[in-house]
């Protein structure tokens, strides 16, 4: 059988091809949190804000974009079953690959929770940067009361932040990563 130089690249290249999508796109995942555990999870962590802001008669809860966002207006969404005061949503947006260079954008303004009580609400507590960073733009107004809370803490900080209300703390080496889905599958997936 006669193979030619064409053939051999060609084959090789496919040889290639499926490893790389193999070494990168087929990486293990393992489900930390399915659909239902998830939502019992975003229920207690409501719970658990309610607790924080219980004297309040209205408080903000900020996402910050994303997922941040979509974890708070789930929480939103679970408080209205169990708090008859307003919360009001807003969204933050922070470069989470170089925060210190910006642009941090938030759809509130100061004015707006000057006096008053604000989450600031994450996905997952990585190093702790994005997290500081919004922090940091709340303390430009007098806020009530500032507290955190994230879904997932993987006890990795750099910065000194720490997460008041945390849904799982979840040691993980460096390499790994967490996934949270809020599609249609809700789950949270170590990869």
């Amino acid at each position: 059988y006669f193979i030619t130089e064409i053939e051999v690249k060609l084959r090789l290249n496919l040889i290639l091809s499926l490893r790389e999508y193999i070494d990168h796109g087929m990486k293990e995942r393992t489900l930390i949190l399915d659909p239902t555990k998830l939502e019992r999870v975003i229920m207690r962590m409501a719970w658990q804000i309610l607790e924080l802001n219980s004297q309040e008669k209205d408080f903000y809860l900020v996402g910050i974009s994303k997922s941040g966002f979509k974890l708070a207006h789930r929480l939103m969404k679970c408080l209205s079953k169990i708090y008859d005061g307003d919360v009001r949503l807003g969204e933050i947006s922070i470069n989470k690959k170089n925060p210190p260079k910006g642009p941090t954008k938030c759809d509130l303004d100061p004015e707006d929770f000057k006096g008053k009580s604000v989450v600031i609400v994450d996905d997952v507590l990585n190093s702790g940067a994005t997290l500081i960073y919004a922090v940091k733009y709340f303390l430009v107004a007098e806020t009530k009361n500032l507290s955190t809370a994230v879904l997932i803490d993987r006890n990795h900080k750099r910065y000194p932040v720490k997460a008041d209300i945390k849904g799982l703390s979840l040691s993980t080496s460096y390499q790994d990563n967490v996934e949270v889905s809020f599609g249609d599958k809700a789950a949270v997936y170590l990869v």
